[in-house]
């Protein structure tokens, strides 16, 4: 590295930060005293997040991108960053092409992130990426692993190339190709111009309470739309692809610690709770915990029902390695039902 890492950045970059992870991050900075300057395709989004944070108006500061899997997006925005988290990344499954609508924006949406990390004269000592569990996972043995299986942070799907471009491979397939070449992406740039280095998280579903502009549920990101979708009467109730979460706040806070501690450099973190989930799970909290929903709830499933895939996910090193403790299951769908309440109750 051509410097040390400083132990408090000046100007912390995080990208989506009008979105789910990214919202919850800007706040995780802003509770540690940093200056953020946070990216968002929206300016009255950017704006309805500064004015719900009086508190931290010097702190905080939104500037409008365009799409971040075109080469040059953040090239303009870089003045006075010395640290980046990168949260933002473009999702699609309603494609034609799975080369040109995933694969492809996908690298580019890290590739963008990392040339403007390292223009000249750049300040940026440290990137925190946000990958995905699918990068890791290998679907096609979710049913033959033995009940001791356990993913650590040395796995990656093993997705190729030509498998995941294929016309015949679904969307679902192609993301997890996308999200992989995509880190792959990142790890090999820092490899090769160690300028600045690297640290990634790959959480499976993340699950709780949005702190982003939001007018109704309908708004919510996918994996919060299924705990409200089964608040809301789901038959039958969602599938879980894999059985692993993380709370987003233990997420977020995650992604801080990793910014913060130099021994964090270089690493990759499987950020998931030992504790597996299903929405059956989810739909008996909910009908212990809201006496409004048991009614409405389907009965037509099997309560306390075992996950599916039969492994585990080792992501015990955001306790040892960043201190960062999980936060249970149950608690992240009673944060994200009761705000979701409340606020279809006020439209």
């Amino acid at each position: 590295m051509a410097e040390s890492w400083p132990s408090r950045p000046s100007l912390v970059l995080v990208t989506g930060a009008t979105g789910f992870i990214g919202a919850h991050i800007v706040d995780s900075l802003l509770s540690r005293g940093l200056k953020v300057r946070g990216t968002t395709r929206s300016v009255q989004k950017g704006e309805q997040m500064r004015s719900a944070r009086p508190q931290y108006a010097s702190q905080l500061e939104f500037v409008q991108i365009g799409d971040i899997a075109t080469i040059g997006t953040f090239d303009n925005i870089m003045d006075g960053v010395d640290a980046v988290i990168h949260t933002a990344s473009p999702v699609t499954y309603d494609v034609q092409d799975n080369e040109k609508e995933i694969i492809t924006p996908s690298i580019n949406g890290v590739k963008s992130i990392l040339q403007a990390c390292n223009l000249s004269g750049s300040k940026v000592r440290r990137l925190v990426l946000t990958s995905s569990f699918a990068a890791v996972v290998d679907v096609t043995k979710n049913n033959t692993f033995g009940p001791d299986f356990t993913y650590t942070a040395s796995h990656w799907n093993p997705l190729t190339w030509e498998e995941s471009v294929d016309p015949a491979t679904s969307a679902v397939v192609a993301y997890r190709g996308g999200k992989k070449f995509g880190e792959l992406e990142a790890w090999d740039f820092v490899a090769r111009e160690k300028t600045f280095d690297l640290v990634t998280f790959c959480p499976p579903m993340v699950f709780g309470p949005v702190v982003h502009p939001l007018s109704d549920p309908s708004q919510l990101n996918d994996s919060n739309t299924n705990l409200w979708k089964i608040a809301q009467g789901a038959d039958p109730l969602p599938s879980a692809r894999v059985p692993g979460y993380v709370h987003v706040e233990n997420l977020a806070d995650a992604h801080v610690e990793a910014l913060l501690r130099p021994e964090a450099g270089g690493k990759r973190y499987l950020a998931a709770d030992s504790e597996p989930f299903t929405y059956e799970m989810a739909a008996d909290i909910i009908k212990e915990e809201f006496p409004w929903a048991r009614e409405i709830v389907t009965k037509d499933y099997d309560s306390g029902k075992e996950p599916v895939a039969k492994y585990h996910i080792d992501g015990a090193r955001l306790t040892t390695e960043l201190g960062v403790k999980y936060t249970p299951f149950r608690e992240a769908v009673v944060d994200l039902v009761q705000q979701m309440y409340e606020l279809s109750k006020a439209n």
